[in-house]
């Protein structure tokens, strides 16, 4: 039986007593969050919810968290988690295409996470604090943990290219499992003495396998910051005695820009670890002066569950370089007829492993596009050197991840067409001090239509989440083209 919930239970199993996951004032051991996590497989069970069945779940980094998504693994379900910040639109999307049986919401997304299930005509319940505590205390534990196969689904995360609609990757129970203990083992070195910082969005790859997974399969604790600030994550840092920090660069940035002066920042860290974008080598260095700590880069896709490549803790780290693939996993750069490139030269990056994903729900043609005999095409450029150390040099796709959260350009396109001044639209990303990219529009309007540049940021600000509107809007008289008519995106860019 492979069902990824055993990272819990054997915790559980092997250290009741202690410490699992902090948020704030509370705290459970692993007893207790084994125990809630039985209980809410039972709810799940009475609600109908079977083995294959999908739950989607919008709760951000709480303790409910943890609770939903392995109650939802051991009563056999598919974790469908959703990003608390979308809007009802965004969600019912996913909704509509995964089709869950039920929706959990945490009360500071429920408004709009009922509007998009009414939509789409999905169940849904809200997980607050007073209402989970009720439910759970009214419900007997699930004794039995739901048999799942290896390549049975365990998490489907929705992802998007540049074109066309969100994708769900389709994460099965052994590619999280063996990438979180590879990770926790070989990479972080992850003991139940650690302390795990926990204010990645838990929503995303990254945190679910790096800091969920990886933490609670370990036996370590892992202390949650529901909304990163980074002078919140300072004094959680000092007070939880952390020491293992997960991050992308802004939140590198930031602590940064936040300032140890008075000796009150974290004492704790022996390692950071930094991924979802390329930190700059000033930053890492800066990093390490400041809090006395190696800085580890990486590289993967929520396609690889994520984790693909990693700078070694032990042997030589190379600045720039998102390090060595791990343990299970192939990396090859290869040209666009699939063969391999001369060590040194740019290609496409390409991945083969035990971390990549079955394929996308209910998306044969865009799985065959990209999983290509064994391989996962991931749409980054970049080159390797004579030591097999990999370095991302620069994306295939258009996507922009502003302040670590990914942003799509077709999306917001798509929304600007829905304004009635705007005859064509092109999102870009411009490079940003602290966001590093910030989401940037350019448009032309209908003949004799006025607006605004002010009222079209606004129409789509009301209509997604908070970090994917555009900051900045332009308006010109036409939008570059070349011979097809297709817009030359790089022309924009280079006329910021």
């Amino acid at each position: 039986m492979t069902n990824l919930v055993t990272l819990l239970t054997e915790s559980a199993r092997a250290r009741g007593d202690g410490p699992a996951v902090r948020q704030g004032e509370t705290l459970l051991t692993y007893a207790r969050l084994d125990d809630a996590v039985a209980r809410f497989a039972r709810l799940l069970r009475e609600r109908g919810v079977r083995p294959g069945d999908r739950v989607a779940m919008a709760v951000p980094n709480v303790v409910q968290f943890p609770v939903a998504y392995y109650g939802i693994l051991r009563a056999g379900g598919v974790v469908v988690p959703l990003n608390p910040l979308l809007k009802a639109r965004e969600l019912a999307f996913v909704l509509g295409d995964s089709r869950p049986g039920l929706v959990l919401a945490s009360p500071s997304c429920a408004g709009e996470v009922e509007e998009a299930a009414r939509r789409t005509g999905v169940a849904w319940l809200t997980v607050g604090t007073t209402q989970w505590e009720r439910l759970l205390r009214d419900t007997e534990p699930e004794s039995a943990v739901a048999e799942r196969a290896d390549d049975d689904t365990a998490v489907i995360l929705y992802t998007s290219g540049t074109t066309g609609s969100p994708k769900g990757a389709e994460l099965t129970h052994r590619n999280l499992m063996t990438n979180a203990l590879t990770t926790a083992r070989t990479v972080l070195r992850i003991s139940r003495d650690d302390v795990v910082f926990g204010g990645l969005p838990l929503f995303h790859a990254f945190g679910q396998t790096c800091a969920l997974n990886a933490a609670l399969g370990s036996g370590a604790t892992l202390t949650l910051l529901p909304r990163f600030d980074p002078a919140e994550a300072l004094r959680i840092m000092a007070r939880d005695k952390v020491t293992l920090f997960l991050g992308v660069p802004t939140m590198f940035t930031a602590l940064l820009h936040s300032g140890t002066a008075d000796g009150s920042g974290p004492q704790d860290l022996r390692i950071a670890v930094s991924g979802g974008a390329s930190l700059p080598v000033e930053t890492l260095h800066a990093f390490e002066r400041r809090h006395d700590v190696v800085v580890l880069e990486g590289y993967g896709l929520s396609e690889t569950s994520p984790v693909a490549t990693f700078n070694p803790p032990d042997g030589p780290r190379r600045p720039g370089s998102v390090g060595l693939p791990v343990s299970g996993v192939e990396l090859r750069v290869v040209a666009d007829d699939g063969t391999p490139v001369r060590t040194g030269e740019v290609g496409e990056i390409v991945v083969r492993g035990e971390n990549v994903m079955k394929g996308y729900w209910n998306r044969p043609d865009a799985t065959s596009e990209v999983l290509r005999d064994g391989w996962l095409h991931t749409g980054d450029l970049g080159r390797v050197d004579a030591d097999g150390y990999c370095f991302v040099v620069d994306r295939k796709k258009d996507l922009i991840i502003r302040a670590g959260y990914n942003v799509y350009p077709r999306e917001i396109e798509e929304v600007l067409h829905e304004h009635p001044a705007v005859a064509e639209a092109a999102v870009i990303g411009v490079p940003h001090e602290t966001h590093g990219e910030e989401v940037t529009a350019v448009v032309s309007l209908r003949a004799g239509a006025r607006a605004e540049a002010e009222h079209i940021r606004d129409f789509v600000k009301r209509r997604v989440a908070a970090y994917k509107y555009p900051r900045v809007v332009r308006i010109v008289d036409a939008l570059p083209k070349g011979a097809t008519g297709k817009i030359l995106k790089r022309e924009l860019s280079a006329d910021r």
